[in-house]
């Protein structure tokens, strides 16, 4: 197992020990009435925030991206007035039952708060041992429904379900064909058959008939998104004679179906992506021009916002070359509801905690909606999702009309058209 490591978001200082500080905090308490989170502030304490993500294993590179999203947190939250954090990194090995040990190790030497995992199946072990615990966790990647279906108490989602990111990729579809004059009358769908693709698979027969969506669904193909040919999937998806290709993808099958396509002398007129995998940096500078044309209808950021260009910037200096992608603000906005509570339960105590999340309201965000808030069950309800477009190298959003800075390129270039 990965040995977990710390990283101290907050400005280097003196060591406090627990026992020196719990004794200075009440002194001070009882002989100037000050709470004590301004104690907290004064000698620079931090929460100690346990970052779970897959390191290593099959989903490394989306882990490691989602790292840089850690890693930019700081200067912003510092900026934004909020209180520091300690970082302590766990790698997931993309497994679940390494997931879950983790989560219970990261507590165990003094997580005060879990964030995590990108992946549905490990957060959901994760889940359940913060719920346990009674140690607050928010979600930055995760659509699989039931996770907030289970009544927790101490697990949180600033990131839409499976439902909602179907049902916005529809409506932002709808919107580009009525923009374009054009669209598929066709498409084969293909599915990892993990637990995020299979809830999206599951999602589409009770959500696509509400949208009287122009296209039908000629085929759908389940694959293993560690398989490393995908040659036999993409034959079958061609030889439905659709005009497209509806993906729920990650990120090294996404790269291993575009050279298939490649291959096959295939060039659908649009790729329909309603997951990961597609809009990755490494898709983009594995393929290169191969790599332009792609459709991703995921949770994404609206670039028109303040603090979006501040996301923006950080990750350009940080990371000259790399585009802002979901992993980074949905990462980020972890760290920032965390930080948010933290400042506002002026305490570290789990249940004060899980109580300011609760009433998190955060206007000044990234990710594309209204901002941050969290419903009944720990879900934010408010997101919504944009479409964007891989071109040259770098990433447009396209739709939804009011969060976008590009207008889409349709239909896709052929592939034997691009030099």
């Amino acid at each position: 197992m990965t040995k977990t490591t710390r990283t101290d978001l907050a400005r280097k200082g003196p060591r406090v020990t627990r026992r020196a500080f719990t004794a200075g905090a009440g002194a001070t308490a009882l002989l100037a009435g000050t709470a004590p989170f301004n104690i907290i502030q004064a000698q620079g304490a931090a929460l100690k925030v346990g970052v779970l993500l897959p390191r290593s294993g099959a989903q490394a590179g989306i882990g490691q991206d989602c790292q840089r999203g850690v890693q930019v947190a700081a200067g912003i939250l510092k900026d934004l007035g909020l209180p520091n954090l300690q970082i302590m990194n766990a790698d997931t090995e993309t497994n679940v039952e390494v997931a879950r040990a983790q989560a219970e190790k990261l507590i165990n030497e003094g997580a005060q708060l879990l964030i995590g995992a990108f992946d549905s199946g490990q957060s959901t072990a994760i889940a359940q041992v913060a719920e346990q615990k009674g140690i607050p966790y928010v979600i930055n990647i995760a659509a699989a429904p039931p996770i907030t279906e289970q009544g927790y108490k101490f697990v949180f989602r600033n990131f839409p379900v499976a439902g909602t990111i179907l049902a916005d990729a529809f409506a932002n579809q709808k919107e580009i064909f009525a923009a374009t004059g054009s669209a598929p009358k066709s498409v084969a769908f293909l599915h990892c058959n993990d637990t995020f693709g299979t809830a999206m698979k599951n999602g589409i027969g009770a959500v696509m008939p509400k949208f009287d969506m122009p296209y039908k669904i000629a085929e759908t193909i389940s694959y293993d998104p560690t398989a490393r040919d995908l040659s036999v999937e993409i034959a079958k998806a061609k030889a439905t004679g659709a005009d497209a290709l509806l993906v729920v993808s990650r990120l090294n099958d996404a790269i291993l179906l575009t050279r298939e396509l490649v291959k096959q002398r295939w060039s659908p007129m649009a790729i329909l992506s309603m997951g990961p995998g597609w809009y990755e940096d490494q898709y983009l500078k594995t393929l290169g021009k191969l790599g332009d044309g792609p459709l991703s209808f995921v949770p994404w950021y609206d670039p028109n916002k303040k603090l979006s260009k501040q996301l923006e910037a950080a990750v350009a200096k940080a990371f000259p070359g790399i585009n802002v992608n979901t992993n980074h603000v949905y990462t980020f906005e972890a760290l920032l509801v965390a930080a948010d509570a933290y400042k506002r339960a002026g305490s570290t105590n789990p249940t004060a905690l899980a109580d300011a999340i609760r009433k998190t309201d955060i206007k000044d965000n990234v990710s594309t909606g209204p901002g941050i808030q969290f419903n009944a069950k720990g879900q934010n309800d408010k997101l919504r999702n944009s479409a964007i477009q891989n071109r040259g190298g770098k990433l447009v959003t396209v739709a939804p009309k009011e969060a976008s800075n590009a207008k889409v390129e349709w239909p896709m270039k052929p592939y034997d058209k691009r030099g």
